[in-house]
């Protein structure tokens, strides 16, 4: 937990915008309706899926109301053609991270796990190999598991400075796999340990995935919500070979907390994954919503302001989460992610007599399973920290006196 002090509260929110992250009422959170609230029962602390606690963001709401308001919720004059999201997603990336992708190669898509299946659909043979940075987020997994794509894993390892991956050792496999291995499922910023690769690892990366002829799938969802001195590097953007092999997905669902919408961007890089994709017919990948594509729109055009106020407060509460942890539970191993809103506690050291998410849960905080992603997950959970620093206060406290309460494993029950 290396981070500088909290900062005051006043660094949650900057001054040009109109926002206060920290102004929740738990009684509105616990009245949502959606998943993340609702599942698992009011009397209950939901940090669990990657929903953020937060209202919309203004610009997001009234670009809604303002299309819905025009009485024409019709076909919209660009199905069949590029949506306004293709242009609008080159623009960005040229801006935020120095990429520059062709307009005419972006796809629209319902969301990042629908275009990870349409391209391994189309790209990769039933039983090749499917490299994956692991722990890893459960609808990869899942995906594997049902479109029969084996995971040859890059296992997170535990460093000094944070969580690491092995790419030497990943070489050693992929020449052990002896070509079976077709498709390299980057997840870049990491979910759920918040690692951003660094250039270096990236160039490593590509260079493996040149020798052994794979296919990187590149989900950046997450590259809006990286925290300094940290920076996100899209792969594609290393050089014209990389790109060449690499489908980047995206969407603002994440950093916008807009995930109902319904609405990402794929851009095909691979030259045989867009003759692939086009040699489909029309209608086959679906259509995105106009709602879907207008609330995009309107996150990626006009919320600038609000987004960087919500990284500010982000960042605020990772830092504030350690504070938290630091004395009541300094067992509890957390590397504060350089990105992403989720933190991936290790609760090993505590040596629990049941799994950390069922003491949690049943003292009344819901948190995601650590073995939901992958075997590597035992002993883990992960917080969602987008919230209130009230909320994260109220989390923590329940947290540790659950874990007071719970029994432990002794040297026979582990036996």
């Amino acid at each position: 937990m290396a981070l500088d002090p909290v900062p005051p509260p006043a660094a949650s929110r900057l001054v040009d915008v109109d926002v206060d992250f920290d102004a929740l009422d738990l009684a509105w959170l616990q009245a949502k309706p959606g998943a993340k609230w609702h599942r698992h029962g009011p009397d209950r602390l939901a940090a669990w899926v990657a929903d953020m606690d937060f209202p919309t963001p203004p610009p997001v709401v009234a670009a809604l109301h303002r299309f819905v308001d025009t009485g024409d919720l019709g076909y919209p004059d660009w199905l069949g053609r590029a949506s306004p999201l293709r242009g609008l997603f080159a623009e960005r990336m040229a801006a935020r991270f120095g990429w520059s992708p062709a307009p005419q190669d972006v796809r629209e898509l319902c969301d990042i796990v629908h275009g990870l299946q349409w391209i391994l659909h189309l790209a990769t043979p039933v039983d090749s190999l499917l490299a994956l940075h692991v722990p890893a987020y459960p609808p990869f997994l899942d995906t594997s598991s049902a479109m029969s794509r084996p995971i040859l894993p890059i296992p997170a390892e535990r460093a000094a400075s944070g969580w690491a991956f092995d790419h030497d050792r990943f070489a050693a496999d992929l020449a052990a796999a002896g070509g079976r291995c077709r498709a390299l499922l980057l997840c870049n910023p990491q979910n759920p340990t918040g690692h951003v690769f660094t250039a270096a690892e990236l160039e490593r990366l590509a260079a493996l995935a040149e020798e052994h002829d794979l296919l990187v799938i590149s989900d950046e969802i997450h590259a809006d919500l990286v925290y300094p001195p940290a920076t996100h590097v899209p792969i594609a953007a290393l050089d014209p070979a990389i790109a060449a092999r690499t489908v980047t997905l995206t969407s603002a669902t994440k950093a916008f907390n807009i995930a109902g919408v319904r609405c990402a961007v794929a851009h095909l890089g691979s030259e045989a994954v867009r003759q692939a994709w086009e040699a489909q017919p029309q209608h086959l990948f679906g259509v995105v919503s106009p709602l879907g594509v207008e609330a995009t729109r309107a996150a990626w055009e006009d919320g600038g302001d609000w987004l960087d106020a919500l990284v500010v407060h982000l960042d605020r509460n990772r830092r504030l989460l350690g504070s938290l942890l630091a004395a009541p539970l300094p067992e509890v191993d957390y590397v504060p992610p350089e990105a992403t809103y989720l933190a991936w506690l290790d609760l090993r050291a505590l040596r629990l007599a049941d799994p950390p998410h069922s003491v949690l849960r049943d003292s009344g905080v819901v948190l995601s399973p650590g073995p939901d992603f992958g075997p590597q997950g035992e002993g883990f959970v992960r917080l969602n920290f987008a919230t209130s620093a009230a909320v994260l206060e109220a989390l923590v406290a329940r947290l540790t006196s659950a874990v007071a309460r719970a029994p432990r494993r002794t040297e026979a029950t582990r036996a």
